[in-house]
């Protein structure tokens, strides 16, 4: 193990990050190389780390040496020192890209420098992108699923290292493929099966320790591509048995891969249940179009609706019709004005699949080159499509603060389109049971939640009822939150919150006010009286009767709410003589 303390210096508060490299074999005449990232608090579309995270790569010695993906670039003398001690650049064949995110990409120009004479394996998108990438010439091999790379037989261990292809695209990149070891059984899928979960533990060895975050991983990337993900296990069980699964992040799974793909498996289903779905477009590689069209998606699944993301610059274009004349509502991105012409045809067929009155919405890519959002907006209503949500601007580099307004209004839209189905599930409850459980009563409280400093600086509120003490020792609470609520995101585990307590005789305005419906992205705190320092979790109403200041320490999935276990740090009580307000409902199937 090699390690390093680096400073980075683009952080204000200066903390130092620490990073590593681990090299371990993992199966036959296989080595991981595994970039250790510590204390990375945050990844990709803006989601917060609790346990930093890994970036993997991998050496296969047959005859011919592979290298499966490299590492992100800040690791470039740590994963140069290590690969040469394992094996010498001059001797390897092929590098294998599973896909070209930076983190997986970051270093493939450094190799070449080493060995120009390396061919690059990849699908033809991921070639297009890293001759976009590194600008250098470069050989390449472009593959198919279904196509094999044969690395020979390895003269000590006997065996042969045949390479079979699978293509994953969206997954939760266009460009992905994964690659089986027929060798060894090992199946390489890079983001597919990960967690951002960094540790020295080389295998999944504690399947409970860090099922949470791998949960956590697949709601924030995979999720929203569960229809890609179906596609993928449908290739997956064609295999012959998967001895281990090497990821891109975090552990490689060995111990429990049957079980990890279930898990897959099940919770892809779950999310692909009927037939409506919202087709979420994007342009591959261009300005932050992929990551906030992920934020979108992310907020499309919490409300209980199905996404389909689509590539405008590699999807095949039956395919493209097919997918836009099915969608219930198809979100479309600015594209540049100076487009190629592949993608100027994407565009037309998009735009000629688009049904009378579907719903649609639109986004800026931010890409410093775009087509007007006005424009746009203005050639949909011309077309008499129906605005599901106003044009999604972005005037400056995305932060936190705008993948937050852009979750919020994909929740938006999942509810728009299950409006019907939603209120179906509300008259299916039989009324006597129905009425019998509206008589459960509770408090009145508004939960409250911050994170975040300076422009990062963003909070949430909403109101709850469903709130109760929990345990004694230490003093904990649960509050239940539904899973399409804006806050759920900011009560993941070692997050912080605040209850407020309503008062009896004064509950009204805080009630109405954060029981209203804000619009993506709105100030929930305008116009209230509140305490910014009181407390750690958020914002302390000044009209509360008392507050409570918590930590997540646990999560309970349920089909449609996270029972959220907090500890209680701190807390304090305005007014001793005054009771807490009480909420009495008369059903119980809907708020």
């Amino acid at each position: 193990m090699v390690s390093s303390t680096k400073t980075n210096t683009s952080d204000i508060s200066h903390v130092e990050q620490k990073l590593s490299v681990q090299c371990r074999s993992f199966a036959e005449d296989s080595i991981a190389i595994r970039s250790l990232d510590w204390d990375r608090s945050r990844f990709d579309i803006e989601f917060g780390l609790r346990n930093g995270t890994t970036y993997n790569s991998f050496i296969i010695k047959g005859k011919k040496i592979a290298v499966i993906d490299t590492s992100h670039s800040k690791f470039e003398s740590l994963w140069l020192d290590n690969l040469i001690q394992q094996v010498n650049p001059k001797e390897i064949s092929y590098l294998i890209s599973s896909h070209t995110e930076p983190d997986h990409s970051g270093l493939i120009s450094d190799l070449l420098d080493l060995n120009p004479e390396i061919t690059i394996v990849g699908s033809k998108i991921a070639l297009k992108f890293i001759e976009d990438q590194i600008h250098r010439p470069f050989k390449r091999l472009e593959v198919k699923s279904g196509e094999f790379l044969d690395l020979g037989t390895n003269s000590e261990s006997g065996i042969n290292h045949n390479i079979e292809f699978i293509s994953a695209p969206n997954l939760h990149w266009p460009d992905t493929i994964f690659s089986f070891d027929h060798g060894t059984k090992v199946l390489y899928t890079c983001d597919a099966f990960g967690l951002h979960y960094c540790s020295n533990d080389l295998f999944d060895s504690n399947q409970k320790e860090i099922f949470k975050d791998f949960r956590f991983y697949y709601d924030c990337l995979m999720g929203p591509n569960a229809r890609s993900v179906i596609q993928a296990i449908k290739k997956i069980d064609k295999l012959p048995s998967v001895n281990s699964i090497a990821v891109g992040h975090g552990p490689i799974l060995q111990n429990h891969v049957e079980f990890w793909k279930n898990k897959y498996s099940e919770w892809s289903n779950n999310k692909n249940k009927g037939n409506e779905y919202v087709a979420v477009c994007y342009i591959s590689d261009y300005g932050f179009c992929d990551r906030l069209s992920q934020a979108l998606s992310h907020g499309i699944g919490k409300a209980d609706a199905q996404v389909q993301l689509i590539d405008l610059r590699s999807s095949d274009q039956q395919e493209l019709t097919a997918l836009i004349t099915e969608a219930k509502a198809v979100v479309i991105p600015t594209w540049p004005i100076n487009s190629d012409v592949d993608l100027q045809e994407s565009i037309g067929t998009l735009f000629a699949a688009l049904k009378p009155k579907q719903f649609t919405a639109t986004y800026d890519s931010f890409g410093g080159n775009d087509e007007p959002i006005d424009s746009l907006a203005n050639k949909l209503r011309e077309l008499k499509q129906k605005e599901a949500l106003s044009p999604l601007r972005v005037k400056e580099s995305p932060n936190p603060i705008i993948y937050q307004r852009f979750e919020e209004a994909g929740t938006d839209l999942g509810q728009l389109i299950n409006k019907k189905k939603n209120i179906a599930s509300i008259k299916s409850l039989d009324s006597n049971l129905d009425k019998a459980l509206g008589r459960l009563s509770g408090g009145l409280y508004v939960v409250t939640a911050s994170e975040g400093s300076d422009s990062t600086f963003r909070q949430s509120a909403m109101v709850a009822s469903w709130v109760s003490q929990a345990s004694f020792s230490p003093p904990g609470i649960t509050v239940a939150v539904a899973k399409d609520r804006a806050i759920e995101s900011f009560m993941q585990v070692n997050k912080t919150f605040v209850v407020n307590i309503l008062r009896e005789d004064n509950f009204q305005k805080m009630f109405r006010h954060f029981l209203k419906r804000f619009a993506p992205g709105a100030d929930r705190f305008a116009d209230v009286d509140i305490i910014k320092d009181l407390a750690k979790g958020g914002p302390v109403l000044s009209d509360a009767l008392a507050f409570l200041d918590c930590k997540v320490t646990s999560r309970l999935e349920t089909p449609d709410h996270w029972i959220i276990y907090g500890v209680v740090e701190n807390g304090n009580v305005s007014d001793l003589s005054c009771k807490t307000a009480v909420h009495h409902r008369k059903v119980a199937n809907h708020y």
